[in-house]
């Protein structure tokens, strides 16, 4: 769990560093913007899961994680289209956010997997 908290914080930073080299222009500033916000709060809301009151709480909280790192995954796709000198790091930050939604996901049907198992008794 903890390993999973440092990638997210990493995954956060890492999106920072890539929007600190984007050129400081009204139309690139609105996606570096929303980057930054979306791959930040993914960390964030994962820190909520650990602190969840219920079962319950602790899907709709990883549902945000899941969110959010979707939306990551997809301004790097406008970043992929619009600065495609920058394709290398581009890929880099988009397979980890790959990984993490699938990692994100995963949790959740376990999750929910357990809580109907623990239902059922």
């Amino acid at each position: 769990m903890n390993d999973l908290k440092k990638r997210m914080k990493t995954f956060a930073i890492d999106c920072w560093k890539f929007c600190s080299k984007v050129p400081n222009t009204r139309e690139y500033n609105a996606f570096v913007n929303q980057l930054i916000r979306s791959s930040s709060s993914v960390g964030a809301n994962y820190r909520a899961c650990q602190r969840a009151k219920s079962t319950n709480d602790f899907i709709n909280k990883l549902k945000i994680v899941e969110e959010e790192v979707d939306e990551s995954i997809y301004w790097l796709e406008i970043f992929r289209e619009v600065l495609p000198n920058s394709i290398n790091e581009i890929s880099i930050l988009e397979k980890e956010g790959k990984e993490l939604l699938a990692i994100t996901v995963a949790s959740i049907i376990t999750a929910r997997k357990n809580k109907h198992e623990n239902e059922s008794k």
